[in-house]
C-alpha cells in the first residue's frame, strides 16, 4: 500500500499575485530538500504573511526534486480561510491527516457556475476597425490588470455590473471619490 501524505504550501507572494488574476489548472512551486511531497498527496494551498489563509485544495501532479506541480481540485480565492490549527514551519511543510481535513472541511464547496459576461472596454481612434483592434489589444497587454478595469455581471443582470482592477472589486465613480 502507497502511504499518502498530506501537505500545506504557501504560494509565494509574487506568484498568489499572478494566481489571482489568471486562471490556471496548475500551481508549480519550489520543492524542499527535507519535505518532498510525492504524487497524489493532498496539498492545502496557503497565501499571506504573518497570517497565513487557505486558499486552495489540490494535489501534487507531478515532483521533481526542486518542483511540485499541484493540480487544484478547489479554489477559495475569493473567500479563503484561516489557517487555524495549521503549524507552518517551512513553505512546504507536512501536516497529519486528521488536521488536514479539518482545514480543508472549512473550505467553501464547490459552487454552481453561473455565466458571467466581463468586458474590457476602451475608446480608441483608429482609421478602420482592424487597426482598432489591433490597437486594443496593444493596450491590453502593454497596460494590463493594473491599469485596465475589467467589468464583470451575471448574464441577464447588467446592473449588477462591479469592476476589478488587480482582481480585486474597484470603485470607479469619481463623485464617491470626492465624498471622503
Amino acid at each position: 500500500m502507497v502511504r499518502m501524505a498530506h501537505w500545506a504550501v504557501i504560494i509565494p507572494a509574487d506568484t498568489w499575485a499572478t494566481e489571482r488574476l489568471f486562471h490556471h489548472d496548475t500551481l508549480t512551486v519550489a520543492g524542499s530538500p527535507r519535505a518532498q511531497p510525492g504524487q497524489g498527496d493532498e496539498v492545502l494551498l496557503l497565501a499571506g504573511g504573518d497570517q497565513p489563509v487557505v486558499v486552495a485544495l489540490g494535489s501534487v501532479a507531478k515532483e521533481s526534486g526542486d518542483q511540485v506541480v499541484i493540480a487544484y481540485r478547489r479554489r477559495a480565492f475569493d473567500e479563503p480561510v484561516p489557517a487555524t490549527g495549521l503549524s507552518l514551519d517551512a513553505a512546504v511543510t507536512e501536516v497529519d491527516e486528521e488536521r488536514f481535513r479539518q482545514v480543508a472541511a472549512r473550505l467553501g464547496g464547490d459552487r454552481d457556475q453561473r455565466t458571467w459576461l466581463v468586458s474590457v472596454d476602451l475608446p480608441i481612434e483608429a482609421t478602420t476597425p482592424a487597426e482598432a483592434v489591433r490597437q486594443f489589444w496593444s493596450y491590453v497587454r502593454e497596460l494590463g490588470p493594473a491599469e485596465l478595469p475589467a467589468f464583470v455581471s451575471p448574464t441577464n443582470d447588467e446592473l449588477a455590473m462591479q469592476a476589478f482592477v488587480l482582481g480585486e472589486e474597484a470603485n470607479l465613480d469619481p463623485e464617491e471619490d470626492d465624498e471622503d
